[in-house]
């Protein structure tokens, strides 16, 4: 910035603050009403619309898809965009943290006095990005399937491989991911991994362990025969 521009800067602001007012009680009362009228907006809210709640939990279930609130679907997303167990503390602590300390500390590295949008690009870029960025990160977060949908492809011909679909739903409904990882789906314990399962084993032997299992694996001899073949064929064909 040139000196003259820089004392012009500095002559009109000492005009304008002196022709001010106070920032107590002027500012302070504004800023107390404004926010009085959003507290008194959200409580009539939450007294007539009331909480959304849904139906009451069941720790039995093994279908329930937990899903975050709206204002998380971005970091729900993140956490599916990078999927290595190892880098989960990066998405959920890591990113977001950088990310705020970076916008937090803008009017430090970014100490032009300029107030208008277009000589300030900067602060410009990092606020459009960012909210690009997290509102992309929200709507596909928003429209995604569950978070135990199997990503794994058995095969390239995609007619093919749609006749493994109801063998992947019965191992997400099974709650195999819980104990067991197929490919980057799963928690990669204590049961092995079981993305080249089919290659490992022949059908028959992956039947006798499901029949005959070991502890703590459950025992899938009393599943439904048209579910236990689905699933027999889906784990065969994992190579």
């Amino acid at each position: 910035m040139k000196r003259r521009d820089k004392e012009q800067y500095l002559s009109e602001y000492s005009r304008l603050k002196a022709a001010g007012k106070p920032f107590f009680p002027y500012a302070i009362a504004k800023d107390g009403g404004m926010a009085l009228i959003v507290m008194i907006i959200i409580m009539a809210m939450s007294l007539i619309l009331g909480a959304e709640l849904g139906p009451k939990a069941d720790p039995t279930s093994t279908a329930y898809v937990p899903r975050p609130e709206w204002y998380f679907f971005f970091a729900f997303e993140l956490l599916r965009v990078i999927k290595p167990p190892e880098l989960v503390l990066l998405a959920t602590v890591g990113i977001p943290t950088i990310c705020m300390v970076l916008l937090i500390l803008l009017p430090f590295y970014d100490r032009g006095p300029e107030r208008r949008p277009a000589r300030r690009p900067i602060a410009m870029t990092s606020m459009v990005v960012t909210i690009l960025i997290m509102t992309y990160l929200t709507l596909v977060g928003a429209f995604a399937g569950p978070p135990t949908r199997i990503d794994i492809v058995v095969s390239k011909n995609p007619i093919v491989n749609q006749s493994y679909e109801a063998g992947k739903q019965v191992v997400v409904q099974s709650g195999c991911l819980s104990c067991h990882q197929i490919g980057e789906n799963g928690n990669s314990g204590p049961g092995p991994a079981l993305t080249h399962i089919g290659g490992r084993l022949p059908k028959p032997a992956i039947e006798r362990k499901l029949n005959n299992p070991t502890a703590p694996m459950p025992n899938y001899r009393g599943l439904d025969p048209q579910k236990k073949a689905a699933l027999l064929t889906f784990l065969s064909a994992l190579r």
